[in-house]
């Protein structure tokens, strides 16, 4: 049993993300899994009329007991840099935009540190002892946000592993409007009848059916509707894009997740969290990558 994580923060519904931005029957345009916004080139931010309800959602859950700080600043995350060698997997490239709600308008947030980290195809996550992966460093990675708030990773989809439904963990670090360090955590998801069918191929129908869907997970439904990505196809695997934006003045959601994992979702004890300090105070120099990678060879 992986001890994994349950929810912090909050999702706010329709009406309470028009109550916190002011307005009442605004024009809420959203487009599959992520936000539409309707800014031209060079915009500083759109009206919130432009914007998607998920535009002022916090969909926050706690990290969990396998992130780890690596400080890997890299937009193809399938390999362990020691050795080269990639995750076998279906490739998934997911971009994903941050915004941060000011004045009641959605603007880009640049310079955000933002990791992602999954298991593999057998459900193992690198570098965790208790996995038997410590020292390999697969399938993570940190981007930085550019002007328009975008990072884009290149990775797989992820396997699974008992008492959990796949997903797909992020971290955002910046600074909050208080000058403190800011820190968004939550999950990205998968439908149940997209789980079911590439996990169906290899090489992840080795390992078995799941025994864990969104409908049974706890933490999935926490909120996990409004962290559905919807994948498409593309000519090497899928693709999948997502926005989030940050309330950079809410301290309840940029507090530092790193208090370590709660209970899990079923009997038994978890493993020992990986050790480490989170960073504070600015994020890292922008390096962010300057143009979306090529579609990826399929693995096998």
């Amino acid at each position: 049993m992986h001890d994994d994580d349950e929810p912090v923060g909050r999702v706010l519904g329709r009406r309470q993300a028009l109550a916190l931005l002011g307005v009442a029957g605004a024009a809420l345009t959203a487009v599959g899994s992520g936000v539409a916004v309707a800014a031209t080139p060079g915009a500083e931010g759109v009206a919130v009329g432009d914007c998607g309800v998920d535009c002022v959602a916090r969909p926050e859950q706690v990290e969990g007991p396998y992130f780890v700080d690596e400080n890997l600043n890299r937009s193809d995350i399938r390999t362990d840099p020691a050795t080269g060698v990639a995750s076998p997997g279906i490739p998934l490239v997911l971009g994903l935009s941050v915004l941060s709600i000011r004045d009641k308008r959605c603007v880009p947030l640049r310079d955000a540190v933002v990791d992602i980290w999954h298991c593999d195809a057998n459900g193992v996550y690198s570098d965790i002892p208790s996995e038997g992966s410590a020292g390999k460093k697969f399938l993570r990675g940190l981007q930085v946000s550019d002007r328009g708030g975008r990072v884009r990773f290149t990775t797989v989809l992820p396997g699974w592993y008992r008492g959990r439904t796949v997903h797909i963990h992020i971290k955002v670090r910046t600074i909050g409007t208080d000058g403190k360090p800011y820190e968004f955590t939550s999950q990205l998801y998968f439908t149940d009848a997209f789980n079911a069918a590439y996990l169906a191929q290899p090489p992840y129908k080795a390992k078995g059916t799941p025994d864990t869907t969104n409908a049974t997970d706890f933490i999935y439904r926490q909120g996990g509707d409004q962290l559905t990505l919807r994948p498409h196809r593309a000519r090497h695997g899928y693709t999948a894009d997502f926005t989030i934006a940050l309330d950079l003045s809410d301290p309840t959601v940029g507090d530092d997740d790193s208090q370590g994992p709660g209970p899990g979702p079923g009997p038994g004890p978890g493993p020992t969290p990986p050790s480490g300090t989170p960073p504070t105070g600015i994020p890292p120099t922008r390096t962010p990558s300057t143009t979306p990678p090529t579609a990826p060879p399929t693995t096998t």
